[in-house]
């Protein structure tokens, strides 16, 4: 049993005072590297995250249609500079297959695979990988300013609109991109253009029979192995000290096989290549890409921040949106500058860092020390690689992007808005591309926002018998509903949008419309028109429709911000006053019941849980001497 007085908004202030919170500093979030307890696990960790991430980069870079050397300058300047910038102790820096696939998009238009590339000065003298490594550089360079802008303006709740269904769906249909393109690796097919997933389809398919069989049967051997051992390490993950690194066993196997059958020349087969040298991006480029480049930066972010921020829960460490930001705005930048293409992280490559005992980025650093000297020591051993291999490896990681797809049977259970968001989202994205799926799923999810807020659902309460617990009185027998006393709840913000719908709704909980009382009750005045005329009649707005025709109006359980901004815009008046609220639904019927004794007919009571917008608008309501 709890004894309490019960409380006003008002009274409860009077009696409690409250208190100066100091907000923490950076200093109180600054702790010092633990060197006994991190460093070995860090190392551990920098060392498996490192030689995937070599893997990784050459592979995505197939689909950011560049030359496969250039994965590897992702993985290591942004790498370097988020180690500097970052919040995050655990994320991998690198290389995202869905920014990835996007750079491709942007870099086959400019340059494709079939005619002349667009009329840029800087394209002049350069071969046409170089100019697609141009753009690339170029489009990410621009990416870099646009996440460093919004994170010094500091704008990283934008995130926010990107929902996980969004982005589930979205990533969905990235991974169909990703797929269909990896193909023509796959079977050693050239496929020009990157026009969408069914054209690609369609070119494949009219030139099948010219499929390369060495391609193939090593493709097919690469995943059946990669996949099955991935499926090990998932199953034993809790007794293995470290995932097997089967990508990178089958790669140096595939490497190995390639130069002593000499893959390149008896069989046909395309292969990695020499490593080209790093150049700076092109400032021309920028006008050509602008409108490529913001979705690319909030997809980049928004990956990276949702994975970062599942980490940071998990090991109990706060993350700073706005700082993440400018971290990955600096390293795109500056890894743009050495013809680095978009970096993000990978949901794998992160797993693995994290899995393997990173404790901080120091195990990222150290991962890109792993990749810098495969690039400039040992990286002539990797020339004979099939980029088959790669694109195998590509193809085996899809699973868990793919996999989302299982969603959409619980999401239409769950919440059906939302499975509409995810089904648009993902059909848009297969037939429109990503960047016009992007923003045809965020239309959808902002509509869904606007007709939840709209719309509410509104209900009537009842205390649950012997409690101060109160319920929608149509889902329980065991109610006490005093006569004369309704309580109304609204869900939602009241906002313009929103406010007919709920005055249509409290009308019809109390059971009359209060301004047509207003009317009948001055019908003693001759005609409404007359009084009207002669200005001794006024409309007037909702909640004083209700004051005036004697119903007493009491809000409960209102925010405290939203309290002291009625206070200074001087909301409060002699009709409309401060007494009104409550803090809690129980205390005003309380005091209700104080007021109104026993089989009071007076009142009516409206719950707003949620926070009420500044205007005046909403209430509670009591019911005192109406008639007809």
């Amino acid at each position: 049993m709890v004894t309490r007085p019960l409380y006003s908004e008002d009274a409860f202030a009077d009696v409690h005072e409250k208190i100066h919170r100091h907000h923490k500093t950076v200093r109180h979030h600054v702790k010092i590297y633990q060197l006994k307890e991190w460093l070995l696990s860090d190392i551990v960790s920098g060392v498996s995250t490192g030689l995937v991430a070599v893997l990784q980069g050459l592979a995505y870079s197939l689909l950011a249609s560049l030359p496969p050397w250039y994965g590897l300058f992702t993985a290591f300047f942004p790498v370097i500079v988020y180690f500097f910038l970052g919040t995050s102790r655990h994320i991998s820096v690198g290389a995202f297959p869905v920014l990835s696939l996007m750079v491709g998009a942007v870099v086959t238009r400019l340059v494709p695979d079939e005619g002349p590339p667009v009329n840029i000065t800087g394209f002049e003298g350069l071969t046409s990988d170089e100019q697609r490594v141009m753009v690339a550089a170029s489009v990410t360079f621009l990416m870099g300013i646009m996440q460093l802008a919004m994170g010094l303006l500091q704008v990283g709740f934008i995130v926010m609109y990107l929902s996980d269904t969004l982005v589930s769906g979205f990533t969905t249909a990235a991974a169909v991109h990703i797929l269909v393109s990896q193909l023509k690796f796959v079977l050693g097919l050239v496929v020009p253009g990157l026009s969408g997933p069914l054209s690609i389809v369609y070119k494949i398919f009219v030139q099948i029979e010219k499929t390369n069989v060495c391609d193939l049967v090593t493709s097919i051997l690469i995943m059946v192995v990669v996949f099955i051992v991935k499926e090990i390490n998932d199953r034993y993950k809790a007794k293995l000290p470290v995932p097997i690194p089967i990508e990178v066993i089958m790669t140096v196997i595939a490497c190995g096989v390639s130069y002593a059958f000499n893959f390149r020349v008896n069989y046909k087969v395309d292969v990695v290549g020499r490593i080209p040298s790093p150049m700076g991006p092109n400032m021309q480029i920028f006008g050509q890409t602008a409108v490529e480049a913001f979705p690319m930066a909030i997809v980049g972010f928004a990956v990276a921040f949702s994975v970062a921020k599942v980490y940071s829960v998990k090991h109990d460490y706060i993350i700073d949106g706005n700082q993440e930001l400018i971290a990955f705005g600096a390293s795109n930048i500056i890894g743009a500058a050495f013809k680095s293409f978009a970096a993000s992280t990978a949901l794998s490559r992160s797993a693995v860092q994290e899995s393997t005992g990173g404790k901080t980025q120091i195990a990222g650093l150290l991962s890109a020390l792993i990749v810098m000297v495969v690039t400039l020591a040992i990286g002539f051993l990797l020339e004979p690689l099939p980029k088959s291999v790669l694109g195998a490896v590509v193809i085996v990681n899809l699973k868990g992007m793919l996999m989302q797809i299982r969603e959409v049977p619980y999401l239409w259970r769950r919440d059906r808005p939302d499975c509409v968001v995810w089904l648009v989202t993902c059909l848009a994205s297969i037939l429109l591309g990503l960047d016009l799926g992007l923003a045809v799923g965020l239309g959808i999810e902002l509509l869904t926002v606007v007709f939840r807020a709209q719309f509410p659902r509104c209900s009537v309460l009842a205390n649950i018998t012997g409690t101060d617990i109160y319920k929608e009185r149509k889902d329980y027998m065991s109610i006490y509903e005093p006569q004369g006393v309704k309580i109304f709840r609204i869900p939602s913000p009241i906002f313009f949008a929103n406010i007919d719908f709920f005055r249509g709704k409290l009308v019809e909980a109390v059971g009359f419309n209060p301004l047509r009382v207003l009317r009948k009750r001055n019908k003693a005045l001759r005609t409404i028109r007359k009084l009207l005329k002669k200005g001794e009649l006024q409309m007037t707005s909702a909640l004083k429709e209700l004051i005036r025709v004697e119903v007493e109006v009491y809000i409960v359980a209102c925010d405290a911000y939203i309290l002291k901004k009625l206070h200074s815009c001087m909301f409060f008046d002699d009709e409309v006053k401060s007494s009104m609220f409550f803090l809690t639904l129980h205390d005003a019927m309380l005091h209700i019941l104080d007021k109104h004794p026993v089989n009071s007919e007076n009142t009516k009571v409206c719950e707003k849980v949620s926070h009420l917008p500044v205007e005046k608008y909403c209430v509670s309501i009591d019911v005192s001497t109406l008639t007809d």
